[in-house]
């Protein structure tokens, strides 16, 4: 019983020491995984995801697979979906916009809110918005080509406008109920003024 005190004790201590020398495993560094990929999963630009671009109000992104009629044809090819994506966008904000503005005025019944977001939706496509630009392009690691276009807020605000005037003229019933409240042109210039 004598020596089996000792033995312990000594057991123990070797342990002990044994125990601070073993290094734990390593742990495997954290997988950083980008927020936006290309389609090969190799990390894009974020436009590319359509992350928002500070300084643009409507901003849309087109893309063009890989040609070999060359990068003019691909460039151009991007640019038009990225118009036409820019429109759809466009056209929410508007309808948004103008709905908002004849509701707060109190000028009008629902169905007349509506159907003048509608008309002012019908007058804008893609080549309407003439004061959008191209902002960002790329291309993309298996040739596609990557195209960014929008508009910053006066842009936005002369679109919605424009817009606004055309729907205005092509639709002169539905709008005579707003006009005897305001002027066309103070009205447009309400309804781009609009947050929506």
């Amino acid at each position: 019983m004598k020596l089996i005190k000792p033995t312990l004790a000594v057991l123990a201590i070797g342990l002990t020491a044994c125990e601070s020398n073993v290094k734990p495993a390593p742990t495997p560094a954290p997988v950083v995984v980008a927020d936006c990929v290309f389609p090969n999963q190799q990390a894009a630009p974020g436009w590319v995801c359509h992350e928002p671009l500070p300084g643009l109000e409507v901003q849309a992104t087109g893309i063009s697979e890989k040609s070999a009629a060359g990068v003019a044809f691909m460039t151009n090819r991007a640019k038009a979906d990225a118009l036409a994506n820019l429109a759809e966008q466009f056209k929410v904000k508007v309808s948004k916009m103008v709905k908002n503005y004849i509701g707060t005025t109190g000028m009008g019944s629902a169905e007349t809110i509506d159907a003048a977001a509608s008309s002012t939706i019908k007058t804008i496509s893609s080549q309407t918005l003439s004061n959008a630009k191209i902002y960002k392009s790329r291309t993309g690691p298996e040739g596609r080509m990557f195209i960014l276009v929008g508009l910053d807020e006066a842009k936005t605000r002369a679109e919605v406008e424009k817009a606004v005037k055309t729907s205005m003229k092509n639709e002169k019933a539905l709008w005579q109920e707003f006009k005897a409240k305001q002027s066309h042109d103070e009205m447009a210039a309400g309804i781009a003024a609009m947050e929506d």
